[in-house]
């Protein structure tokens, strides 16, 4: 009975090993993570677990279907909302981001670079450890590439960088898809290595300039290649 008990452990024990590494191959292997919304709508009209969050105005959001894919929308009169959901991603290993949008109304006024005009129709804003975020935005005006300081001081302390990455209406109507070395991004506007994700927002504004915008986002991806990311 003795002996039978120790060869049962020992199976045992090599089945648990066999999993723990077997778990561990499966992790490294995963190439990619998403984020999207195909989860249960909730009462905002969202999919869970992402969450709305009203700033100003009235928020006009929903979850429409684009083929296949699931996709929300979010239309902004006189108005600033997002929607946003916590995350886990280590982005030393997926520092490749990408994601789908389509703007199909701009803030015509819009332009980050001024508080008076800081309206887009499209934001995607990725929250770290450490109380900084990094956004990048579609704006009206304000051309690729403009970086703006938009940090908020004591006592809510925090840093906030912003990324245009589009601009202007050329392309409004039409799926676009971004990629982005967000490991690149961070390092260079904040100059430290990056902690982990925590979160990530899809905003829309239009208050500033009393006006409308609207746009839709597809799923969000953290990759560890760019090939996979596109």
């Amino acid at each position: 009975m003795r002996k039978y008990l120790q060869i049962c452990a020992v199976g045992i024990v090599l089945s648990v090993l066999a999993g723990v590494l077997f778990v561990k191959f499966s992790l490294a292997d995963i190439q990619s993570v998403v984020f999207g919304f195909d989860g249960k709508i909730n009462g905002d009209g969202i999919a869970s677990p992402w969450k709305l969050k009203e700033k100003y105005g009235t928020a006009d959001v929903k979850i429409v279907s684009d083929s296949s894919e699931k996709v929300v929308q979010l239309k902004s009169d006189n108005a600033s909302f997002s929607i946003e959901r916590e995350v886990h991603v280590d982005i030393k290993n997926y520092p490749y981001l990408a994601w789908r949008w389509k703007a199909s109304k701009l803030p015509p006024h819009g332009d980050v670079r001024s508080g008076k005009t800081n309206d887009q129709a499209l934001q995607l804003l990725v929250a770290f450890e450490g109380r900084k975020i990094l956004s990048y935005i579609w704006d009206s005006n304000a051309p690729e590439g403009t970086v703006t300081d938009e940090s908020i001081a004591w006592p809510v302390s925090l840093k906030v960088k912003v990324l245009t990455v589009k601009t202007g209406a050329s392309d409004a109507g039409k799926w676009l898809t971004v990629t982005r070395n967000v490991n690149d991004d961070y390092r260079k506007l904040f100059n430290e290595d990056p902690p982990h994700v925590k979160g990530i927002r899809i905003q829309t504004n239009s208050q500033h300039t009393e006006s409308i915008g609207e746009g839709y986002v597809g799923k969000i991806v953290f990759s560890k290649n760019l090939s996979v990311a596109r």
